[in-house]
This record gives structure tokens, C-alpha cells and sequence, in this order.
């Protein structure tokens, strides 16, 4: 019953046969995938004492993600957002080069 009601990721990771590295390999992934999206769509040049305070904090809040994650669909919106931001970004990069190219 309870297997009938995970995400893809928790069904992929065995969360109800194997808890222990299924939450680890949920929460990996999580980690993962926030770190791409934050660096796709958010990052900023920081010293390195605000960026490992922003990546601490990330660290925490996955903690936390991980648990809903096993039935909520919080990994597989997380790579949505990212196979997202990475289409954007490919198209800001082939623009920017359009642009360059015309003004030369």
C-alpha cells in the first residue's frame, strides 16, 4: 500500500524496503539538484564565507525536503526546474552570441 504512493525517486531508491540508503540516495539527489538549480538560476559571485553559509543553509533545507520528498514530488520538480533553467540559459547564451556576432 505504502509503495503505491512514492515518488518516482523513493520507488527508484527502494525508501520502503531499504529506508536508511534510500533516504540518503532521496537526499543526495535532492542536494544535487537544488545545488544545480541555484547555480543555473540564482548564484551570484560571493566571497567564500557567504557562499558556504548559502550552501549550509541548502544543506538544511534538503534535510527537510527529503523527508516530503518521499511522497511528495519534490525531486522530480527539482528537475524539472533545472531542465528548465538550463533550456533558458542555452537560449540566453545562443542570443547573446547572435548579438555579438551582428554587432562585429
Amino acid at each position: 500500500m505504502i509503495e503505491e504512493r512514492l515518488t518516482f525517486f523513493a520507488a527508484l531508491y527502494r525508501v520502503s524496503e531499504n529506508p536508511d540508503q534510500g533516504m540518503l540516495l532521496l537526499y543526495g539527489t535532492i542536494v544535487v539538484l537544488s545545488i544545480i538549480a541555484y547555480n543555473l538560476g540564482f548564484s551570484h559571485k560571493l566571497p567564500l564565507l557567504k557562499s558556504l553559509v548559502v550552501y549550509a543553509v541548502l544543506f538544511l533545507g534538503c534535510t527537510i525536503l527529503s523527508f516530503l520528498g518521499v511522497f511528495l514530488p519534490i525531486a522530480e520538480g527539482l528537475a524539472v526546474i533545472c531542465a528548465v533553467l538550463l533550456i533558458y540559459r542555452i537560449r540566453r547564451y545562443i542570443e547573446n552570441k547572435n548579438k555579438k556576432s551582428i554587432e562585429v
